[in-house]
């Protein structure tokens, strides 16, 4: 059975942050409707690669969900709304700052129509602050959370993460609080309003920065391979450095192509092995013994002359090979893996983490999988709705709708945009 099976989900949410939520409840087993107005998620049409098709943006973050579409600006637009909401567990939007409330929903309006629903809302920066009102976006919120300020190359540009952090990334931090909100409201009856804040979820995802922030009140970090100071003001951008306890960085391999490198990690407790492995071939058979290397603190010391002996290593062999000599080691490595090597990675297919799909616009195409994996309820991943396909299966199987009413509210445009008035000719 489906972990979620018995929870229905009205989505209004648009873009990545929510549906990125939204799509992981529903590979649990969650029925999410989603509620996109009569021209649909601007997604649908954001980077078209197929011009008669849904864009891969919309296909990839809105699998196993029902579209319907409705015009809120409609009084029977209006009315399926609050119909819906009352058969639904969880509500959620992340509508730019008080646009349900200008439809005449606020949080409180909601509550009263449905007290156990549950609302899930992300804004960029929370609804209450300075910056309440201010308009995010990924990458803004890469800059505003702290992540920016620490990724990059020291003295150069910062810069933002290849990884969605901030939409992604928040869209997780909703799925938690929802999930605790709905435990909580199977002990009280009463739903709740759950928030995230782009920023704040990026501020979480960077507490290990705070961490330094504030050891550099006390003395300086000597993991970083760039020079710190007591009373430094701000953790400063240290390149591949690993951040932790132990020293790690990325290698070029051979042939020396753009991602022909492999993050090696030197723990402690795996220097002698490493060093006796790499020695010989680069002429050095004493570098376990090397003085300059010999404890923790001294490769931190000199970790840049001990990172230049191992990219003499690494360059006699590819980041495959590589691979397998660190790890009969037990030296903690990867290579640096393209959007290619993951795609034909033998490791991935067999996790079903880039699964095929087939599309009734586009036919087949590639989808990342479901990262969350549950014995008894495994997910089933199924495509991504065409716009409104499911919108009189839901008025009829979970409304309980008649075909005669269905057919007066069309009638009275609650499923679709006002009809553009003719244009008047211009007199000759």
């Amino acid at each position: 059975m489906e972990a979620l099976k018995d929870i229905r989900i009205l989505d209004m949410t648009h873009v990545q942050a929510g549906p990125t939520c939204s799509q992981l409840l529903a590979w649990m087993g969650a029925d999410v409707i989603k509620l996109e107005p009569p021209q649909g998620d601007a997604t649908r049409g954001q980077l078209r690669d197929i011009a008669s098709a849904d864009s891969l943006y919309f296909t990839m973050l809105n699998c196993n969900k029902r579209s319907i579409t409705v015009n809120m600006k409609t009084a029977e637009g209006k009315q399926v709304f609050v119909d819906l909401l009352k058969k639904c567990d969880i509500i959620m939007e992340n509508f730019g700052p008080g646009v349900l409330d200008r439809f005449g929903f606020t949080w409180e309006k909601l509550h009263e129509i449905n007290p156990r629903v549950v609302m899930g809302s992300i804004k960029g920066f929370g609804s209450s602050g300075p910056y309440a009102d201010f308009k995010a976006y990924e990458n803004v919120a890469q800059a505003m959370g702290g992540s920016m300020s620490t990724t990059g190359v020291p003295n150069g540009r910062p810069f933002v993460t290849g990884a969605q952090i901030g939409d992604s990334g928040t869209g997780l931090h909703l799925a938690i609080g929802l999930l605790a909100a709905l435990h909580q409201r199977d002990r009280t009856g009463q739903g709740q309003y759950v928030e995230v804040a782009m920023m704040d979820g990026i501020m979480n995802l960077c507490r290990v920065k705070f961490r330094d922030h504030q050891r550099l009140q006390r003395g300086p970090l000597p993991e970083y391979s760039v020079p710190t100071h007591k009373g430094m003001g701000a953790v400063p951008r240290a390149g591949n450095d690993s951040g932790g306890g132990q020293l790690g960085n990325a290698i070029r391999c051979k042939p020396g192509g753009t991602n022909d490198f492999i993050y090696i990690v030197v723990q402690e407790a795996v220097w002698d092995a490493l060093a006796r492995r790499i020695g010989p071939e680069v002429g050095m058979p004493n570098l376990a013994t090397e003085p300059r290397f010999a404890t923790i603190e001294n490769r931190r010391r000199y970790q840049n002359d001990m990172w230049e002996i191992i990219g003499e290593f690494a360059l006699r062999h590819d980041k495959r090979e590589l691979m397998g000599i660190l790890n009969e080691l037990d030296v903690p490595c990867g290579p640096i893996m393209s959007t290619e090597d993951l795609a034909n990675d033998e490791h991935v297919r067999l996790r079903e983490m880039y699964v095929e799909l087939d599309h009734p616009q586009r036919g087949k195409w590639m989808n990342v999988g479901m990262p969350i994996k549950l014995s008894a309820s495994p997910a089933k991943i199924e495509r991504s709705p065409l716009l409104g396909e499911h919108t009189d299966e839901v008025l009829k199987s979970v409304l309980g709708y008649d075909d005669a009413r269905i057919a007066s509210m069309k009638q009275a445009g609650a499923f679709s945009a006002p009809a553009k008035a003719p244009k008047k000719e211009k007199a000759a």
